[in-house]
């Protein structure tokens, strides 16, 4: 991908007060069944690598309690010029929402170090209490002050969207590795859904095909012809879910395409070159 391209769509904006509440209710939802795991069920393997179920849990609370630390810490000052976002009350933003998927990838190790050491120094019930204490600072944050994350500074509204990514995937990860049902608040199912579209039309910028995600997202990609009215002549359609998988690299096209989880129609419709979009 170019270096730019992530940065030639301007991303869509989400409300801050209902990624907020999104955010607390997700969290609650993982919450509540993570806490109910027995060892046995925490000992068993958490379907990311060599991860057990215990090290993937401690992965999403480090994830959440990320945002508390962002806004306990002394905002930056300077950042990149030109950033791709506007100008925060102390200093700007180096990374944009578009970019953030983009930027994960190089941070798996130092993230899997993270991790281990968390899942082995405490109890997931004492991490997820930490991490709980997001809702108290979320109600008084500024959403447009710049905060430090791994990648960069990052707008705290904008930061807030990928956590609510990280909330809905690794949600899905927990119930696909245990047996156990996560509910997905809807809010957070789709702001999930459609950041991971946007990145996909950003990675594969043009407007011959059309990438379907009901009821949540619609986004044109894929060089080539643009269509301009009638039913397109090369679509992709798939549920919110198995849309999530394929970007993070959770499943394949070809098996999904061979289940019917997706329908793809047209010479242009095959998405198998572009994902996944993050892993």
């Amino acid at each position: 991908m170019p270096a730019n391209a992530a940065k030639k769509k301007r991303p869509r904006t989400y409300d801050p007060a209902r990624s907020r509440a999104a955010v607390l209710a997700q969290f609650g939802h993982l919450r509540t069944v993570v806490v109910g795991l027995s060892d046995e069920q925490l000992a068993a393997p958490g379907g990311l690598g060599d991860w057990s179920v215990r090290e993937l849990a401690a992965h999403v609370s480090l994830g959440v309690e990320s945002a508390v630390r962002a806004l306990a810490d002394p905002a930056p000052e300077g950042g990149l010029p030109g950033s791709a976002t506007g100008e925060g009350p102390a200093g700007k933003a180096e990374v944009g929402l578009l970019d953030w998927p983009f930027a994960t990838a190089d941070l798996a190790g130092r993230i899997a170090e993270d991790t281990r050491g968390a899942a082995a120094d405490a109890p997931v019930a004492e991490l997820y209490a930490r991490a709980a204490t997001i809702a108290q600072v979320l109600p008084g944050a500024d959403d447009e002050r710049v905060v430090r994350t791994r990648v960069g500074t990052m707008r705290f509204a904008d930061f807030l969207v990928t956590r609510l990514v990280e909330l809905v995937v690794h949600s899905d990860d927990l119930a696909r590795a245990t047996g156990v049902a996560v509910p997905f608040d809807r809010q957070a199912l789709a702001a999930c859904t459609r950041l991971l579209a946007d990145a996909l039309a950003a990675k594969a910028p043009g407007a011959s095909t059309e990438v379907r995600i009901p009821p949540f997202a619609v986004v044109q990609c894929v060089e080539g012809p643009r269509h301009t009215r009638g039913t397109p002549p090369n679509v992709v359609e798939t549920d919110p879910l198995t849309w999530i998988r394929l970007a993070t690299g959770r499943t394949q096209w070809a098996e999904e395409i061979a289940n019917g989880q997706v329908r793809a129609s047209g010479e242009r419709a095959d998405l198998v070159g572009v994902l996944p979009i993050m892993g």
